[in-house]
């Protein structure tokens, strides 16, 4: 039961509503067909003298919906979301298996006369939702409308034909449309959902495809602008110094240490660039986790990380704060099935206290002490001389705080005082 548990905590919140909403056709399937199974085999039909031939054929038929509705439903629902192509013939053969199961039940109550079996209805009823569970994820709205009075007029008829009367035929009516009528709304309904939910996850991951995708042409801008000009220069000394080297003239060697002076300043400026990049600014990490959050349908909220609250600290704690909300917010999108997210910064009584706080994470959840990225922070903040704590807080929450002294500000002298005269 844990080990399902964990499972179950592991899934994002569109696999949880995707699993619900299929267990849901599925259980609709499965109840609708044992219900009519147990009416058919009632008392007064097994002593209406109707053929135990008829009986067993009917059950069959309804069982055979079963078999050939569960798939179906999971197939349907995929071509419903865009994932493949409905199976047709699977389809028919549904459709065959559900006259087959109406035919039978008619039948039955040709044997046992409308009146000693008013149980006729429910089953008509409960008959129809193995195939109609099915066929109105994949038929378009009218079209499931047509077929839908076609089958209440075929059974009302039906009704008529094994000696109903008009009480009959009007209650089969009212319980054959709308045990019709809600499985076609609460099946699109719920397929609707899902597929939005479906839709949105897509946007999410291309949103996030086209982030990266930007950090990588920004970088590889900013390398270009290094490099272009200068290698542009490099090329065209070492041209000059060849040219100037054969006709053996002296020149060529101030050429050639200008092109070592000009790879060297290359050099440096490529280091630059990296070390920028790599750098951590703590206002910028702090607007980028909460989007990066927002983007990923997490209610993500910043106490404290104004720019003026962040330029108060030294650029030494903000760097070092930087990667603890860089990391933060990469183990929240990884871990768990967060929903709101809470990042505050406060400095006082001579440190800088981050702390993240987020949902989504069960009490039991361990933190892996030999985690690379959390010892990566340790050491960063220990060389600062701080410390980082991170763990369930026991009540479905998931904190990690990170704490760093700020260095004492030199006192301003106290002005002298004047001697009174």
């Amino acid at each position: 039961m844990r080990a399902r548990m964990r499972r179950w905590q592991k899934r994002s919140g569109y696999d949880k509503i995707d699993l619900y909403t299929r267990g849901s056709l599925h259980s609709l399937v499965w109840l609708a067909t044992l219900s009519q199974v147990l009416l058919t085999v009632t008392r007064p039909v097994r002593e209406s003298g109707a053929p135990l031939a008829l009986i067993a054929g009917t059950v069959l038929a309804a069982v055979g919906q079963i078999a050939v509705g569960i798939p179906l439903v999971a197939r349907t629902m995929d071509s419903y979301l865009g994932r493949r192509d409905a199976d047709r013939r699977l389809l028919a053969l549904g459709a065959v298996l559900l006259a087959a199961n109406m035919s039978g039940l008619l039948a039955l109550s040709a044997y046992t006369g409308v009146e000693k079996f008013p149980e006729l209805q429910l089953a008509l009823g409960a008959s129809v939702a193995p195939f109609m569970t099915s066929f109105v994820l994949v038929a378009p709205v009218w079209v499931s409308g047509v077929f839908q009075a076609l089958l209440v007029g075929g059974l009302c008829v039906g009704v008529k034909l094994t000696g109903g009367d008009g009480t009959s035929v009007l209650s089969t009516f009212l319980g054959v449309a709308f045990s019709s009528l809600l499985i076609t709304v609460s099946v699109r309904l719920s397929a609707w959902s899902l597929g939005v939910m479906s839709k949105l996850r897509e946007a999410q991951d291309v949103e996030t495809r086209l982030a990266v995708a930007e950090e990588r042409l920004r970088f590889g801008r900013d390398m270009h602008d290094v490099l272009g000009r200068n290698l542009a220069v490099i090329a065209l000394k070492s041209e000059l110094a060849v040219e100037l080297a054969q006709r053996g003239k002296p020149a060529a060697v101030d050429q050639m240490v200008e092109v070592q002076r000009i790879a060297r300043v290359s050099q440096q400026e490529v280091r630059d660039v990296v070390r920028g990049y790599r750098e951590v600014d703590l206002h910028t990490e702090l607007a980028g986790a909460r989007g990066v959050l927002r983007a990923a349908g997490i209610s993500c909220s910043v106490e404290g990380g104004s720019p003026r609250d962040v330029e108060r600290l030294p650029a030494t704690v903000q760097s070092a704060l930087g990667w603890v909300v860089r990391e933060a917010a990469t183990n929240v999108l990884r871990h768990g099935d967060p929903r709101l997210c809470v990042i505050r910064l406060r400095s006082a009584e001579g440190e800088a206290r981050l702390v993240v706080e987020n949902d989504g994470v069960s009490p039991a959840t361990a933190v892996s002490p030999g985690g690379s990225g959390l010892n990566g922070l340790r050491e960063r903040l220990a060389s600062l001389g701080g410390s980082l704590e991170a763990g369930p807080t026991g009540d479905g929450l998931f904190r990690l705080a990170a704490t760093v002294p700020l260095p004492a500000s030199p006192r301003e002298p106290a002005p002298a005082l004047q001697e009174e005269r």
